[in-house]
């Protein structure tokens, strides 16, 4: 019997039996069981994992110097696996795990262990037969194990990303925009900035963006930080921050977002509704061909949920609910009893090429944490 710290022999017991009824789903649903490395490069996590999670993962240096870490979660390392046990990694592969995770507890700075249970398919031939397939498998986990209240929350970043494409800005803002989903705050201040109501803010920077010119933003750089003998700082180098300070520049020559665009966007990220109202609610925002191409997807979605058995009609569609994990790219879903998440997933297509694929390959999966679970079914 596997040792969990802080449960009795019973909880442990009970823990064991909940974990091995949801592995018996997913295997006997064709996905193979593995058991990715615990210890794991620290590089991918830090860079696209989100705020919350690199900020609460065990990271060390292993004796060559490099910076290794405790696994946060198991999508990461499943999908290292995949990359480096599949000859042709863009091939379809389905993989279920079951194992520790280790995170600094949200309360304190306190060591966490926790067991998460998921699934990961990728290179799917239909991506949203898969994304509701996914959603089933992992519903009827929590419910094989005796959950039978809760409530669904369905996301996607795939209508965030065409209704940015299809709005006129510079590509920068796009990217600002994107990587600031997850921060409402933050976003609603990027917005303001680039829209017309925005008004002029100077800061400590803006004397030397006054007298910025492309043909001269490097000599101007480092001769700023050479008289007043300032170091660099945070790995970056003057080139990165000379970039830096010539988009800052770029962003005062460049026509603002008019009014009516700012207010596209904040219309979007407003709508909660049923999913099956969804695509009702998603039409008022306006948008391209590309924001129609995704409300499609959208709603094929929702009918590859029913046609799966599912009631889409109880779960709840939220266009600014992502996640915490920034490598999402689209679907995206969470389950939660009260207050308590106990699963989630979505869609991940860029972080297999990120981590080194040749080209991307579509994924999706889903991870349940199965300590809460147990807590809330006790």
């Amino acid at each position: 019997m596997v040792h969990v710290p802080g449960k009795s022999k019973a909880e442990r017991e009970a823990l064991e039996r909940q974990n091995a009824t949801i592995m018996a789903l997913f295997e006997r649903a064709g996905f193979d069981h593995i058991a990715p490395d615990i210890i794991q490069p620290a590089d991918i996590f830090l860079e696209r994992s989100g705020e919350d999670i690199r900020a609460r993962t065990f990271v060390f240096t292993d004796p060559s110097g490099a910076e290794m870490c405790l696994r946060p979660d198991l999508t990461v390392p499943a999908c290292r696996y995949h990359l480096s046990h599949m000859e042709r990694p863009e091939t379809e592969s389905r993989y279920c795990y079951c194992g520790p995770a280790f995170r600094f507890s949200d309360e304190s700075l306190s060591p966490r262990e926790f067991t998460q249970a998921g699934l990961e398919w990728f290179a799917a031939p239909s991506a949203v037969a898969a994304e509701a397939r996914i959603l089933k498998l992992t519903i009827g986990a929590l419910e094989a194990a005796g959950l039978r209240k809760f409530h669904v929350t369905l996301g996607d970043l795939g209508l965030f990303s065409a209704l940015l494409e299809d709005t006129d800005m510079p590509a920068r803002w796009r990217r600002r925009l994107q990587h600031h989903f997850w921060r409402p705050a933050a976003f609603r201040d990027l917005l303001e900035n680039f829209s017309a109501s925005r008004k002029a803010r100077r800061t400590s920077i803006s004397g030397l963006i006054d007298r910025i010119e492309e043909t001269n933003l490097l000599v101007l750089v480092d001769a700023e930080l050479t008289a007043r003998d300032l170091p660099l700082v945070g790995g970056r180098d003057v080139t990165e921050i000379a970039g830096r300070l010539g988009e800052k520049a770029a962003d005062r020559r460049e026509t603002p977002l008019g009014r009516e665009t700012a207010g596209q966007f904040n219309a979007y990220l407003a709508v909660v509704t049923e999913a099956t109202n969804a695509e009702a609610a998603l039409v008022k925002s306006g948008g391209g061909e590309r924001f129609a191409a995704a409300r499609e997807n959208f709603a094929r979605r929702i009918f590859e949920m029913e046609e799966l058995g599912l009631n889409p009609r109880r779960f709840r569609f939220a266009a600014a609910f992502g996640r915490e994990l920034e490598y999402y790219t689209g679907f995206t879903f969470q389950i939660e009893v009260g207050e308590t998440v106990v699963a989630g997933g979505g869609r991940y297509d860029n972080l297999l090429s990120d981590m080194g694929a040749s080209a991307k390959i579509p994924a999706v999966g889903c991870a349940i944490h199965t300590d809460r679970l147990a807590s809330v079914l006790a």
